[in-house]
């Protein structure tokens, strides 16, 4: 987290000195160049705090997989190998080095290309500062530690489909709903702030764009509807390994519990039921309570999930994705219009 305000205040920073140094620190706040103090003080620093909340986590349930039997034993030499391939490929130094020359690269090309999350209007504020100070320092900084972390997401993904590939011990009637895969839910609710500097970065671009006229109210939908899409594949997508995995584990669980199911049925009926039936009193039996719970357990295979994806999974990364676009709805909506309707639905006008 400290490295992440030093890096993104301390580049912010320059550029207000060289803002200042160039005349043009009047011309700073203006919102057709929000972007750059987006990236700086929010994306940047919200990037490493993803990092401090997630890596943590992934060692605790590589280890936890193991432990606690879902990787059975025969397999810990494959999944020693993955964690050690991940491992290698994670502290090399070459991929990182191609990420910030990709990011030298495009800020090269920029005059020809129109850099991600960067408007391509002729605003004479940007030109004044853009390609100064926001085009130089500032967007190749960023864009290194985004590529950085698209890299990281890759490295993540191949060790999920690598762990998919093991004959995994999934256990139908675990509680998770899905099979004791249900910790890596927490891994992946952990990339919140990463979604979240994502919806900043596509707050602040379209922020620009309004401002700018490069482009109209209409399209705040249409994009809001391109970064859950983008979301999901992304932080959600990489779950899907699992999917094969968890539905063979619930055909064999649902048979595995279908056929003990019918056994203890008919010893009950036997029982409580035919005319042989037992003469104790059937009040406080524990066959009904026993019956009851085989029941639950029944609906828990049932209901077991083709993904380990939940509900509180899904609304983390979505209230991560929406609330910092937010801001939006005051170009669509002007506050009083905003609070008119807001108040409106409260009253129920």
């Amino acid at each position: 987290m400290r490295l992440g305000l030093a890096i993104g205040i301390g580049t912010w920073m320059v550029i207000v000195g060289m803002a200042v140094i160039g005349g043009v620190a009047d011309r700073l706040w203006s919102l057709s160049v929000i972007g750059a103090h987006a990236r700086l003080l929010v994306a940047i620093p919200l990037f490493f705090a993803c990092e401090t909340w997630v890596d943590p986590r992934m060692t605790a349930w590589v280890r936890s997989i193991a432990v606690n039997g879902l990787v059975p034993a025969d397999e810990h030499a494959a999944l020693d190998t993955a964690v050690v391939r991940n491992a290698r490929w994670r502290d090399l130094w070459w991929p990182e080095a191609l990420c910030l020359l990709a990011a030298v690269l495009l800020q090269v090309a920029g005059a020809r290309l129109t850099p991600y999350g960067a408007t391509g209007a002729a605003d004479p504020v940007r030109r004044a500062l853009a390609a100064r100070m926001y085009f130089g320092i500032g967007l190749t900084v960023f864009q290194f530690l985004l590529f950085r972390w698209l890299w990281k997401l890759c490295l993540w993904s191949s060790f999920l489909w690598r762990v998919s590939r093991l004959n995994l011990r999934l256990l139908a009637g675990h509680p998770d709903g899905v099979g004791g895969l249900g910790s890596l839910q927490g891994i992946h609710q952990r990339f919140s702030p990463l979604v979240a500097a994502i919806s900043f970065l596509q707050c602040a671009s379209l922020v620009e764009s309004l401002s700018t006229g490069a482009t109209t109210v209409s399209m705040i939908d249409p994009w809001l509807a391109v970064v859950l899409a983008m979301d999901a594949i992304v932080f959600l997508g990489p779950l899907f390994v699992f999917t094969d995995k968890l539905w063979a584990g619930r055909t064999r669980g649902m048979s595995a519990y279908m056929a003990f199911a019918t056994r203890y049925v008919a010893k009950f009926e036997q029982k409580w039921l035919t005319d042989g039936a037992a003469t104790e009193d059937m009040l406080g039996t524990p066959d009904l309570q026993s019956l009851a719970d085989l029941t639950n357990s029944v609906n828990v295979v049932r209901g077991m999930r083709g993904v380990p994806i939940g509900r509180r999974t899904i609304t983390q990364l979505t209230a991560a994705a929406v609330i910092p676009l937010t801001p939006l709805l005051l170009f669509k909506y002007p506050v009083a219009d905003l609070a008119e309707k807001v108040l409106a639905r409260v009253l129920g006008l």
